[in-house]
C-alpha cells in the first residue's frame, strides 16, 4: 500500500504574515516567544547594571527578550520572565542556566505583567526595591534600575556560574571555551555588554536562538491541553523524525511548558545514541521536576529505572533493544504525561523498528517532526501503523481488491472484522521546523561524537568537590576496590576471548549494574556471563586498573556507596572514554598511561569487528574462568 502522506506541503512563512484560523493566537505566540525581527532592539529597553562582584540587575522591558551564549544563576526579583518556555516568577529560588556555542542560544524574555488591580505604582516600586536589597543589590545599582522602572518591566538578577561539572569539563582543552561564542558580533561593545560579560554571558543575534515554527506551536499547545485536561487519561506522547530535526529541544520545550503547570512529567529516553539525562547507550526513564535549561552534560542524573544497552546504535542487536525498551516501559506507572523520544534511524529497518516501538508502547500522540521539503519518513497515521509491517511485527493484511475514488485514487479495503476496531488510536501532530539546514544529519553543530563525550564528562564531574577550587584529575582520586568474585561481567558488543577479557576490561567504560541472581563461584577468578542480561543499571565508573595477584578490579565512579552496594554486574559496551581524558592527565611525565601513538591498523583482527547476532539474549548463564 503506498505510503499515505501527511497534509499539503505549506512553505514557512514569517510572523508578520500569518494567516488562516491561528491568525489571532499564533500572533500572540509570535510576539510573545521573541522570534527574530518582532523583539524590539536591545538599545530600546535593555538596561544592565553591575549589582555586586559577578552579578548584574537586568531590567526587562515588556515582552522584551535577550538571547544570549553563556552560563549563570538566573533569579527572577520582579514580575516574571521565561526561558526556553519556563516561566520563572519572584517566589522562585534561582536556577542554573547554561547556553554553551554548541547547542541553540537561549532567550531570557520578560512576561506581560500580572498584579493585582489595586496595587498602585508606590507599593510596586517598593517591593521591586525591597526584592534588589534582600539580595543585597548596591544601592547605586538599584537608583539606577529604578530610574528606568515601570510597573510591566521584570527585574532579573544575573550572578556568576561555577559548579564542579562545568569547572571539569573546561579543564579539557578542546572545551575550554565551550560558553563563548564561535564567532563575535561585529556590533559596538556597550557598557551593558561589559556588565553581561562579567557575569559570563555574552549577548547575540535573536536569529541565534529557537525559532518555533507555526506547526511546533500548534503541536505544543494541543498537547498542552491535552496533558493538563482532567476529564481525560494520562497521555502518552512520542516524539520521532529524522536527525537533526530538533527533537531534544522540542522535548525540552515541552517539559518545560508542561513544569509550568504541572509538578513531574515523565521522560523515557529510546534513543540510545543522544541520551538526554544519562551518558550514552542506555534506555532510562526518568521523573522530571526541574526545568531543564541546558544540553544533556549540564543535568546527568540518576534516572528511577535505565537499562545499560552499551552501543550508540541498536543496528546490530534490535531484539534485545525492544527487550530493553519493553523492561523500561514496564516501569511507567501512568500517573503523569510522559514524553518518549526516539532515535533519528527512520530509513529502511530503522523506520520498521520505529513502527515496532509505536505498537510496544501505545502513545496517545505521535509528533512526527519533518522538512517541508522533503521527507525522509512516511506519515505515521493510525492505518499506516495498523497495515505496516515491523521489524519484528506482522501488520494486518489487506483484502486483495482494491476501491476506486470519485477523484481515481486507489484505496484498499481493510478485510471484515479487521477494521477500525482494531487499529492503534493516536493523534497523530505534524511538526515542520524551520531553523537552517534542518533535517540533514551532517550539517548538525557539532558532531554527535562530541556530545556523546559531553554528556560522560558531565557525569565525570560529578567526581569533583562542591567547593570551588583546582580541579583534580581522575587519576588523583581514590577508587574503590571490588573483588573478582563479588561481580559478574559481560562483554556487550562482541565475543572476548576469557583469557583476553581482562585486557579489553582495563581502562574502560563500565556500567555498574544488578542482576537478580546471586553471584556463585568456586574460586577467586573472575566471573563471566555467556549472555547479556536485561537488568538494572544504577550508574557508571571506569575500571582505573585490575590488579590480578590481589583478583581486584579498581573503579572509579560517583555512585553513592550504599548504591553501590547492590552493584554485582559489570557490564562493558562500545562506549567509550573521551581522549581528552586520557590524553590530558596531568602530571604524568614520560609515557601517559593507555595512551600509545604505536599502532599498525594492517595487523589482521586490529580493526573494528562487527558481527550480527540475531538469537535473542532473554536467558543467561554464569561462566567460572579458572585460567
Amino acid at each position: 500500500m503506498p505510503a499515505r502522506r501527511g497534509p499539503p506541503a505549506r512553505r514557512p512563512r514569517r510572523a508578520q504574515s500569518r494567516g488562516g484560523r491561528a491568525e489571532a493566537a499564533w500572533r500572540e505566540f509570535a510576539a510573545s516567544f521573541a522570534r527574530a525581527g518582532m523583539v524590539p532592539p536591545a538599545e530600546a529597553g535593555l538596561a544592565a547594571v553591575e549589582a555586586a562582584e559577578g552579578a548584574a540587575v537586568l531590567l526587562l522591558a515588556p515582552r522584551q527578550a535577550l538571547t544570549f551564549t553563556g552560563k549563570c544563576r538566573l533569579r527572577c526579583l520582579y514580575g516574571a520572565v521565561r526561558l526556553l518556555g519556563f516561566a520563572v516568577a519572584s517566589h522562585q529560588p534561582g536556577l542554573p542556566v547554561f547556553s554553551p556555542a554548541t547547542h541553540c542560544a537561549l532567550a531570557l524574555e520578560a512576561l506581560p505583567a500580572d498584579r493585582p488591580p489595586a496595587a498602585d505604582l508606590r507599593q510596586l516600586r517598593a517591593a521591586a526595591r525591597a526584592a534588589m536589597r534582600a539580595h543585597r543589590v548596591r544601592r547605586q545599582a538599584r537608583v539606577k534600575v529604578m530610574q528606568r522602572f515601570s510597573p510591566e518591566c521584570a527585574v532579573v538578577l544575573l550572578e556568576h556560574l561555577d559548579t564542579p561539572v562545568t569547572r571539569f569539563l573546561l579543564s579539557h582543552l578542546p572545551l575550554s571555551r565551550l560558553f563563548e561564542p564561535q564567532k563575535k558580533e561585529e556590533s559596538s561593545f556597550t557598557p551593558e555588554d561589559a556588565v553581561l560579560a562579567s557575569v559570563g554571558i555574552v549577548k547575540c543575534s535573536p536569529d541565534h536562538g529557537l525559532l518555533v515554527s507555526e506547526s511546533m506551536f500548534l503541536a505544543l499547545e494541543e498537547l498542552i491541553q491535552a496533558c493538563c485536561a482532567e476529564d481525560e487519561g494520562v497521555p502518552v506522547v512520542l516524539v520521532c523524525g529524522p536527525k537533526n530535526t530538533g527533537k531534544s529541544t522540542f522535548n525540552r520545550y515541552l517539559i518545560n511548558l508542561l513544569l509550568n503547570r504541572l509538578p513531574s512529567v515523565e521522560y523515557m529516553e529510546c534513543d540510545i545514541g543522544q541520551t538526554e539525562f544519562t551518558p550514552p547507550g542506555c534506555v532510562s526513564l526518568s521523573n522530571v521536576t526541574e526545568p531543564i535549561l541546558g544540553p544533556p552534560f549540564t543535568h546527568q542524573q540518576t534516572p528511577c529505572k535505565m537499562v545499560y544497552y552499551g552501543q550508540t546504535s541498536c543496528e546490530q542487536d534490535t531484539e534485545r533493544y525492544l527487550d530493553v525498551v519493553k523492561y523500561v516501559f514496564s516501569s511507567y506507572k501512568k500517573e503523569v504525561p510522559l514524553v518518549i523520544n526516539t532515535m533519528g534511524w527512520v530509513k529502511g529497518e530503522g523506520l520498521l523498528l520505529l513502527i515496532d516501538i509505536i505498537r510496544l508502547l501505545s502513545p496517545s500522540h505521535i509528533v512526527q517532526m519533518d522538512v517541508y521539503d522533503w521527507k525522509a519518513m512516511a506519515s505515521l497515521t493510525p492505518e499506516y501503523i495498523h497495515l505496516t509491517p515491523g521489524l519484528h511485527t506482522k501488520g494486518k493484511q489487506q483484502v486483495k481488491c482494491k476501491q476506486v475514488g470519485m477523484n481515481g485514487a486507489e484505496t484498499w479495503k481493510p478485510s471484515e472484522g479487521e477494521g477500525d476496531a482494531s487499529a492503534p488510536e493516536y493523534k497523530l501532530l505534524y511538526v515542520h521546523p524551520e531553523f537552517p539546514r534542518a533535517g540533514v544529519a551532517g550539517e548538525a553543530r557539532v558532531h554527535s561524537g562530541i556530545l556523546r563525550d559531553m554528556s560522560i564528562l558531565g557525569y565525570l564531574g560529578q567526581l569533583q568537590s562542591p567547593d570551588i577550587g583546582a580541579v583534580l584529575p581522575l587519576h588523583s582520586l581514590v577508587p574503590y576496590q571490588v573483588p573478582f568474585s563479588a561481580v559478574a561481567l559481560r562483554v556487550i558488543h562482541t565475543d572476548v576471548a576469557p583469557s583476553n577479557v581482562m585486557y579489553a576490561v582495563n581502562a574502560s567504560w563500565v556500567g555498574l549494574c544488578r542482576i537478580p541472581e546471586e553471584i556463585r563461584c568456586q574460586t577467586d577468578g573472575p566471573v563471566l556471563l555467556t549472555q547479556t542480561p536485561v537488568c538494572d543499571c544504577l550508574g557508571f565508573g571506569i575500571v582505573r586498573g585490575v590488579e590480578m595477584e590481589k583478583k581486584l578490579y579498581h573503579i572509579l565512579t560517583p555512585v553513592p556507596p550504599e548504591n553501590l552496594r547492590l552493584v554485582n554486574c559489570l557490564l562493558l559496551g562500545n562506549i567509550a572514554i573521551p581522549n581528552c581524558i586520557l590524553v590530558g592527565q596531568q602530571g604524568v611525565e614520560g609515557e601517559i598511561p593507555y595512551v600509545t601513538s604505536d599502532y599498525n591498523y594492517s595487523i589482521l583482527g586490529s580493526g573494528k569487528l562487527k558481527k550480527k547476532k540475531h538469537f535473542k539474549r532473554r536467558e543467561y548463564a554464569f561462566e567460572c574462568d579458572y585460567a
